[in-house]
């Protein structure tokens, strides 16, 4: 039987307005990756998003970004490789605190927006997030791009990665995303989730400009705040279950 882990950005809300719809969601993903407050979130959306996740029993990440709260973390600032170190460490130890005080561990880390992209393809950035990771946590999985550079310098330094592949946005033909300021508009659910089942069975996806790309899929996104995105979870979840995957968390598959 194959396996994958299906994960999902949240805690996005911030003060009075909402994002997303997490507990909902919580019923579908065996991930969370949660917001730390700079690109969105708050003290009192990452707390109750822990609780969430100790509730549904899913497993808690970082979900650091860029200190973008306008632009949501998805432009891309001009931050020095130290600055963003100390950026996600920040983030992190904000995170772990609240975990902690609900007696769960960090499982993973998934930078956030144009933080992840740069860190995909910028060495620089991305060994800042590593290090980050490796000296507050060095078990700590992280979540990466198929080829990419933040995939690479992961394995030379001995920290746990699991490829990931998205389920509503467009991939390249490298295995990268396409990135957008706003949400997929979701049309056909079925759709979305055979090709997510083509990725993990097939390990291939046909890319946004019609060509077929190699891909490996260990971990599924879903965005939060993709409109239907619990629409989107139950269609992949009855998809892989009628095609012999089983959805399980991200430490059970690294």
């Amino acid at each position: 039987m194959y396996k994958v882990d299906l994960n999902c950005d949240m805690g996005e809300s911030f003060g009075l307005y909402e994002q997303g719809n997490d507990e909902e969601m919580m019923k579908y993903i065996t991930s969370a990756n949660i917001a730390c407050g700079f690109h969105a979130g708050d003290p009192h959306v990452m707390r109750k998003t822990i609780e969430l996740a100790k509730e549904y029993e899913v497993g808690v990440g970082v979900h650091p970004g860029f200190p973008d709260l306008l632009g949501f973390g998805r432009r891309d600032l001009a931050c020095t490789p130290l600055e963003v170190k100390d950026y996600v460490t920040y983030q992190m130890g904000a995170l772990r605190e609240f975990a902690n005080a609900f007696d769960v561990k960090i499982q993973h880390c998934k930078p956030h927006g144009a933080l992840f992209m740069r860190a995909m393809e910028d060495k620089n950035v991305a060994r800042a997030i590593l290090e980050s990771i490796h000296d507050v946590g060095s078990e700590m999985i992280v979540f990466a791009l198929n080829n990419s550079v933040f995939m690479e310098e992961a394995i030379k330094m001995g920290i746990p990665v699991a490829k990931e592949v998205y389920s509503d946005r467009e991939h390249t033909e490298t295995g990268s995303i396409v990135l957008t300021r706003k949400g997929s508009v979701i049309k056909d659910y079925d759709k979305m989730a055979d090709r997510v089942v083509r990725m993990i069975k097939e390990k291939e996806v046909i890319t946004h400009d019609g060509k077929v790309a190699s891909i490996e899929a260990e971990t599924i996104c879903i965005h939060g705040d993709t409109p239907g995105a619990p629409q989107l979870a139950e269609a992949i979840v009855a998809a892989c279950q009628k095609n012999d995957i089983q959805i399980v968390p991200i430490k059970s598959i690294i």
